[in-house]
């Protein structure tokens, strides 16, 4: 693997990269990979990835909030080109395991939970729920109790990571794409153009009506406004009118085109549309698409 032939070796707090890495849990016996993003790890470690999984070097912002603190201040003090390895006790990594957050319910409480009430529910050790909007894994169940753990998977446990910061991601709209990626998960689907102080992001067919990118629009603007200082961002969504059957065509009044584009331009200074959002992270404690939050 190529690293970036720049000068600049080291990396700055809120720069993006490509990061190759590998994160195993060492408490287990024998070690047990948690996330890689190395296919031929995967392989060897028998490990399967999430659906939509993509291996590869990833885009990732130094000193964000994918890893813990303590994970991405490691990171952070990587070179370009470097492959560190580290061992990471509990504290370091997702935390200490709670005593306090292993609660006991009762199994009538755990029947009315909406996830219990589908056709294909299933309760039975290790089964995620979510109750009072916290979600936690099954440790143990009578005919009449559920005991509930709320503790991030991965608590408690001695963390070996390897990292390898291939290379800066440099131009505009490759950061933008990596904003995309890092914020929504689909930035390598949407086309990205720079006009000048502009950014326009084209918003790919199966993200047109994906309620994780309506979620995710808002939070990618202020990412565009802090990292790339555009004047303006443009949100292009176009949708093309089907052709009518043949012998069907009516009369097409004055001005009508064959496609219909929206263009959402928030200008300097203007506010753009925000539609109602919510923010998982991945990260290990826990935060969206990180290894503790993947159950």
């Amino acid at each position: 693997m190529t690293t970036h032939p720049s000068s600049k070796t080291s990396v700055q707090a809120g720069e993006l990269v490509r990061l190759d890495y590998e994160i195993w849990n060492d408490s287990a016996d024998p070690p047990e990979l948690v996330e890689t993003t190395r296919e031929e790890v995967a392989t060897k470690a028998d490990w399967k990835a999430p659906d939509g999984f993509r291996f590869g070097a990833r885009a990732h912002a130094i000193g964000g909030e994918y890893f813990p603190t303590g994970i991405e201040a490691v990171i952070a003090s990587a070179q370009v080109g470097e492959e560190q390895t580290k061992e990471f006790p509990p504290a370091e990594a997702f935390g200490e395991r709670d005593p306090k957050l292993i609660e006991l319910f009762s199994m009538h409480e755990i029947e009315r939970l909406p996830e219990m009430r589908r056709d294909d529910a299933h309760l039975d050790i290790g089964t995620t729920l979510t109750v009072h909007g916290r979600r936690g894994r099954v440790v143990s169940l009578t005919a009449a109790r559920v005991r509930v753990d709320f503790n991030v998977p991965l608590a408690g446990r001695k963390i070996r990571a390897k990292f390898h910061i291939v290379e800066p991601i440099a131009s505009p709209t490759d950061q933008a794409q990596a904003i995309l990626e890092i914020v929504y998960g689909r930035g390598s689907e949407f086309k990205v153009e720079s006009h000048g102080t502009a950014i326009e992001l084209h918003v790919p067919d199966r993200s047109k009506f994906d309620f994780a990118w309506l979620a995710a629009k808002p939070r990618v603007i202020e990412r565009l406004r802090e990292m790339l200082h555009p004047e303006t961002i443009r949100i292009v969504e176009e949708y093309s009118t089907p052709a009518p059957a043949k012998g069907t065509e009516k009369e097409k009044p004055a001005g009508h085109k064959g496609s219909a584009t929206h263009h959402s331009t928030p200008a300097k200074g203007e506010e753009a549309e925000h539609p109602a959002s919510h923010e998982t992270g991945p990260s290990h404690h826990a935060k969206p698409n990180s290894p503790a939050a993947s159950e």
